[in-house]
């Protein structure tokens, strides 16, 4: 496996692989999410490229920046063991040089939810991820389906700028609790890390209550509240319902809606989601 800190290196390594390639892009700070991304691209592509780097605009002054979990070392053991073919580790000043100024709106989709609560966040992402796209030139790009809105905003970015690759949106890897693996669980003690399974369990309360033949969305964002409401120290940013692509508020649930929140506990915000249909149990 190659580890490889600039972009002519990736270049050079992308000409020699071939004609199928799939990639990953992680902040790093690995776990099973990402380890299973690695995995099924491993099967479905002729090698796997997976980039580390934790990118500063998409995050905002006073967010987790500087805190954010970091074991390269590890990460890139855990890479070898996964059979990735190369992995791109650059430094901020090989992604950001001096004199960059351009900046990627993918529109509405990017908007409400986190766009709302972190603004600037899904601009940040739209830009990186475009970089990434660019240099690595994947065949196909995984990602989990815990960042439901991402995957939405990047989804609309590969669409609406012609990019020539396909976007493969993984299912969420959870504990055996059903809480769902992010590196950011790494804050959680352990009373609180006990205490945000009832996000998924709000979930898992909307899926049956849609899957029983609810369609008034209003009445399933109430189910997932009442259910976090059970932890009085939760604070919840949102509860949406909402169409899985573009994230318009559902007033009806028609074939699926995406049901996603966001919550702190303690000091730790935890994002997940479910695509809830009629009749699935």
């Amino acid at each position: 496996m190659q580890v490889l800190s600039s972009i002519a290196a990736v270049r050079e390594a992308r000409a020699a692989v071939g004609a199928t390639l799939g990639f990953v892009p992680t902040m790093g700070f690995l776990h099973e999410g990402h380890l299973s991304l690695v995995r099924r691209a491993k099967t479905e592509c002729g090698a796997v490229a997976v980039s580390i780097f934790i990118n500063p605009t998409q995050f905002a002054p006073g967010e987790d920046l500087d805190r954010y979990p970091r074991a390269l070392e590890r990460d890139l053991d855990l890479l070898r063991g996964a059979g990735a073919a190369f992995v791109f580790t650059p430094q901020a000043a090989e992604m950001y040089p001096p004199g960059f100024a351009t900046s990627i709106d993918v529109g509405p989709v990017a908007r409400p939810l986190e766009g709302a609560v972190r603004p600037g966040h899904f601009s940040g992402v739209a830009t990186v991820v475009t970089k990434l796209f660019n240099i690595v030139q994947p065949t196909r790009a995984y990602f989990g389906q815990k960042d439901g809105q991402q995957c939405a905003v990047i989804r609309r970015l590969v669409t609406d700028l012609n990019m020539p690759l396909e976007v493969m949106v993984c299912d969420t890897v959870r504990s055996e609790s059903g809480l769902a693996l992010s590196s950011r669980n790494s804050y959680l003690g352990a009373e609180e890390r006990e205490r945000a399974v009832l996000l998924h369990e709000s979930l898992r309360a909307a899926q049956a209550r849609v899957a029983a033949g609810e369609r008034d969305a209003s009445v399933v964002r109430e189910v997932v509240r009442s259910v976090l409401a059970r932890e009085p120290a939760f604070a919840v940013d949102y509860v949406s319902v909402a169409d899985p692509l573009e994230l318009n508020e559902l007033e009806w649930i028609g074939d699926e809606a995406l049901v996603s929140l966001a919550v702190r506990v303690g000091a730790t915000r935890l994002i997940d989601n479910m695509v809830v249909r009629p009749g699935m149990n």
